[in-house]
């Protein structure tokens, strides 16, 4: 199972996940260290007394009596350290022993001079109907009772008998993982509340900050994003805004030089087209001018395709059908074998004319080098392709992707005498991409290559 599915994605998740982890091993840490001095002063508390107890209690039941003593004594028990003597074992076996309580009182009974055969100690839950809770008296139950469990000890003697005693045993761990579940909880509400505002009100402007980048379009006019949250964000989010208006200067500077060429190069041209007009061969006539207007489709591609960033025709509702019949009449008008499905009407929101190009491109070059082109509209749940098949050569698999850029030609098929100088499907591809979609390329079964727009319903 891979755990990275269930982590919060957002800035805010995550530093609320690794406060509250960082929380967590702190209180894990505190309570393995309260747990043990709560031990350590338990240890103190109780075993330390039981153990005077028992050496006591084991100088007083086995020195010989003193018959003084004998109305006021019961034997075998010593009434100032509660502790009996008894001949066999008597606590009850199968109970669970605690071999670290018996571990500590070995050792308290041996710097005592006392060195026992066996230990014996067990813990159990306090039975307040036990005939030795009765004869307490009702502090002493009491107090008991809220300790929640009674130790029981049992000494074997070198000479065999068994010294027993029974004292309170305070349940800490229970009281300790409550004040420590306590304490988490106001440990969270006093951190982990004041850190979550913090990330919120560093996260909401970064947020904003995503959102602006992301929509960010050249010469759309948008607003620069209102500068809020702490000093390093408001930092970003200004350089940030610079960069906008120095992007959006630069591409003003751009289309402003680029207007400025096409003029510059388009008046010599029309030039030239009018004095071309007094060349007396006409072969010689036709070919400068098919030479000039190759010249001009050429300087049309590469502003389109530099301007393409800023384009200035606003996206419209479009008939995505229509639209390639009307394509595909002009090519017909034309008599090129160019065929069209029937296709259902299919609204779209895209530029229309930017989208007329890109598949009159496709169309263009199906025909140049398939003879042919065959286009289909496909409609999906969650997009739409539009399809331009040839029956042409096809282009090498490890070619696919190369004819995609600018200024490159396949030396088979694209060369001067047939045309053009590699811009046709770069400006189609970027037409698309600037839409949402993409072109796709793929030889087909038989020969002949399919050029596939797809676009995001």
């Amino acid at each position: 199972m891979n755990l990275r599915r269930f982590l919060p994605k957002s800035l805010t998740g995550q530093i609320a996940l690794l406060v509250a982890a960082a929380l967590f091993v702190a209180q894990a840490i505190n309570f393995g260290l309260m747990l043990n001095d709560r031990r350590e002063g338990r240890f103190n508390q109780v075993i330390v007394p039981s153990v005077t107890r028992l050496i006591d209690a084991n100088e007083r039941l086995t020195a010989h009596a003193d018959p003084a003593e004998n109305g006021r004594r019961r034997p075998g028990y010593d009434q100032r350290t509660r502790v009996q003597l008894h001949a066999t074992q008597p606590l009850p076996g199968g109970e669970e022993r605690r071999l670290d309580i018996e571990d500590a009182i070995r050792r308290g009974l041996a710097d005592g001079g006392l060195n026992p055969k066996q230990v014996f100690a067990v813990v159990r839950p306090i039975d307040g109907n036990r005939q030795f809770v009765r004869k307490m008296s009702p502090e002493r139950a009491q107090r008991l009772r809220r300790l929640g469990a009674e130790l029981q000890i049992a000494v074997q003697l070198p000479d065999g008998r068994w010294l027993t005693l029974q004292t309170g045993w305070p349940r800490t761990e229970r009281v300790l993982i409550w004040q420590l579940l306590a304490q988490t909880l106001i440990l969270y509400i006093v951190v982990l509340i004041p850190v979550l505002l913090a990330t919120r009100r560093i996260a909401r402007p970064l947020r904003t900050l995503a959102v602006a980048a992301q929509g960010f379009t050249p010469g759309n006019g948008a607003d620069p994003v209102e500068e809020r949250g702490p000093s390093d964000v408001r930092a970003v989010i200004a350089a940030y805004n610079s960069l906008s208006l120095r992007v959006n200067a630069m591409l003003d500077e751009k289309d402003r030089m680029l207007g400025a060429i096409g003029h510059d190069l388009r008046t010599p041209l029309a030039a030239l087209r009018v004095r071309i007009e007094s060349v007396e061969d006409d072969e010689d006539r036709n070919r400068m001018a098919d030479t000039i207007d190759e010249m001009n489709r050429t300087l049309d591609d590469i502003l389109s395709l530099a301007r393409l960033g800023r384009p200035s025709e606003p996206p419209t509702d479009v008939d995505l059908s229509a639209l390639i019949d009307a394509v595909v009449e002009d090519f017909r008008d034309l008599d090129m074998p160019v065929q069209f499905e029937e296709a259902p009407r299919l609204k779209m929101r895209i530029r229309s004319n930017l989208m007329r190009r890109a598949v009159r491109n496709l169309i263009e070059n199906a025909v140049k080098y398939g003879h042919g082109a065959e286009v289909s509209l496909v409609p999906g749940d969650t997009s739409v392709s539009i399809d331009v098949a040839d029956r042409g050569p096809g282009i090498p698999a490890e070619q696919v992707e190369a004819v995609f850029d600018p200024f490159t030609r396949l030396e088979t098929s694209r060369n001067r005498e047939t045309g053009g100088i590699g811009l046709g499907l770069a400006l189609a591809r970027a037409i698309v991409r600037d839409a949402g979609g993409d072109i796709v390329l793929a030889n087909r079964e038989g020969g002949g290559l399919v050029a596939t727009i797809r676009l995001p319903r």
